[in-house]
């Protein structure tokens, strides 16, 4: 059956702190070496990158584009004969809602996924009507996610919106600073049309699945990358021929003949995995924060309440209703934005799980096995020369045989050791990154 990996989440450079590399041909290329069969464009609300994603593709598959042939050329070269393989690109975007409801400031970040360009031409025309969408490739609005989902669905029925990086303590649905406590109290009547979430880099699918609201959606993982460098460190997994719809409807119905699972970086490598403060370099776990009344204690000041613990807190509401209904004997109804209600699920919770697995990227493993930065050039060179051996990153990590890996020295022991979670990890914390490192076995 053929595979390919996606991965749905990127930005161009006309967002902020991106890398120039972040163009339809940089993308193509990394893409390539990557491994990454779809590829987001991200920012398609930009007008100046829709412009060009408009001049520099081409309709290939059913509602996926590809770069112009005579376009490809000057990045293939940098693309080693192992690596080459056709890149489709989906119409992607974020939108930034920051917006009150309830009395309070919300910040919740939007995937948008679009089945054409003519499409993303029409959201542009309204969303130009609401707010500013010039000055950012991830353009900030006052607009409700649930109006931005109605918009969406208004322009064409086939549109997708994914809560992005739902985690995420300052931007996201459920984040600890400004979100909401389940889809149905950001989204309302219309949460029937959230079909997936994106766990983004701080959590993972276990994390995940121990909150009740996302029992039945599936779970989608993306890189939300800055520099294309970066593509693939988190992504998806599909079997089949790719097209819109065959990656719309899988998610949709979690259809394990269509969607393979996540590829996830450990959580613990994100960097608002644990809680903390940056600014005093203090780390904390959610238990340490806890008894601490959630202030640092080197300066006083909060901490930046952390993935784990939102997590852990969520639960414990969950818990609280699930007493609640029990000593009531009677199902609770949780109240959501407008005059709709959605019923608490504690039975029938979808058995079938997609798959879930974890990776170290390849320069990172690199780096560490050659002592050097793993953006040096020797870490750059090293790379280039093994993808020159092996074929692309993702199916090197994660399809090449152990007998294979044999023939990579350190590298190779270093692939088997993620594989089979021999790893060290050091969480991320305040927006600073963590660090994970496989444990090799001597020999």
């Amino acid at each position: 059956m053929t595979s390919y990996y996606a991965d749905l989440h990127i930005h161009s450079h006309y967002s902020r702190a991106t890398s120039p590399q972040c163009t339809p041909e940089g993308l193509y290329c990394w893409s390539q070496l990557k491994g990454v069969s779809v590829c987001g464009t991200g920012d398609c609300t930009h007008p100046q990158w829709f412009s060009e994603l408009q001049s520099k593709l081409v309709e290939e598959a059913p509602g996926l584009y590809a770069l112009k042939p005579e376009l490809r050329e000057i990045p293939d070269r940098d693309v080693p004969e192992k690596c080459r393989n056709p890149v489709r690109f989906m119409v992607t975007g974020e939108i930034s809602s920051i917006y009150k409801r309830a009395g309070k400031v919300r910040k919740v970040h939007s995937l948008i996924l679009l089945p054409s360009l003519e499409a993303a031409a029409k959201l542009n025309l309204r969303l130009e009507q609401i707010g500013n969408i010039r000055s950012d490739g991830r353009p900030i609005l006052g607009l409700d996610p649930r109006v931005l989902l109605e918009i969406l669905l208004e322009i064409d029925p086939h549109a997708t919106l994914i809560p992005a990086h739902i985690w995420t303590p300052w931007f996201s649905m459920l984040g600890a600073k400004s979100g909401f406590d389940s889809i149905e109290e950001c989204f309302g009547d219309l949460s029937c049309h959230i079909f997936a979430v994106e766990t983004g880099l701080s959590s993972d699918a276990p994390m995940n699945r121990r909150i009740r609201c996302l029992d039945d959606v599936a779970l989608v993982s993306n890189s939300d990358l800055h520099s294309p460098a970066n593509l693939g460190r988190n992504a998806n997994l599909f079997f089949g021929e790719p097209s819109y719809n065959a990656i719309i409807e899988g998610l949709r119905t979690q259809d394990p003949a269509v969607c393979g699972g996540t590829i996830d970086l450990f959580p613990e490598e994100g960097k608002y995995h644990l809680d903390g403060h940056r600014a005093c370099k203090t780390c904390l776990t959610p238990e340490q924060s806890i008894a601490l009344g959630n202030l640092c204690p080197v300066c006083g000041k909060e901490v930046t309440v952390g993935v784990l613990h939102r997590v852990i807190e969520l639960e414990q509401i969950q818990a609280a209703e699930t007493r609640a209904q029990k000593s009531d004997g009677r199902d609770q109804r949780a109240k959501v934005s407008g005059n709709s209600s959605t019923t608490l699920k504690l039975q029938n919770i979808r058995t079938s799980r997609l798959p879930y697995r974890y990776i170290i990227p390849l320069p990172e493993l690199i780096a560490e096995q050659a002592g050097f930065g793993v953006n040096s050039k020797k870490v750059r060179e090293a790379y280039h020369c093994l993808l020159t051996q092996a074929g692309p990153e993702l199916p090197f990590l994660l399809e090449s045989p152990p007998a294979s890996l044999e023939n990579f020295g350190d590298i190779g022991q270093a692939v088997l050791a993620v594989r089979q979670g021999r790893v060290e990890r050091i969480g991320g914390y305040d927006g600073e990154y963590g660090r994970v490192t496989p444990t090799i076995v001597i020999k």
